[in-house]
């Protein structure tokens, strides 16, 4: 492998996202932590566990909708620009994504 593989490998990939998305995802965070110090606050008062649990199954399903949309992103933007570039072991990375987040 040469020099200048390595170096490529070495880069470190970034994703730029817009303003308005930025906003849309950042908001989303916020209604999370939101529900967090909830869920911590119930803990607090003692409230019944399956009250706590339900709380932490709407914050588990608020995750998953903001990593399904990252992941829609991901791959209508960066898989596809690799794809059209001929980088075809991006597969093995969205395969291995996959597999991790429905592991969650």
């Amino acid at each position: 492998m040469g020099d200048n593989m390595k170096e490529e490998q070495k880069k470190e990939k970034f994703t730029y996202r817009g303003e308005e998305e930025k906003k849309y995802l950042e908001k989303r965070l916020h209604i999370i932590e939101g529900q967090v110090r909830g869920v911590s606050q119930m803990l607090e008062e003692d409230r019944y566990c399956g009250e706590v649990l339900v709380q932490v199954a709407a914050i588990t399903q608020s995750l998953k909708g903001i990593a399904n949309y990252i992941l829609e992103k991901h791959l209508s933007t960066c898989v596809v620009r690799e794809v059209q570039q001929n980088h075809l072991e991006i597969m093995n990375e969205v395969m291995d994504l996959i597999h991790k987040m429905d592991s969650i």
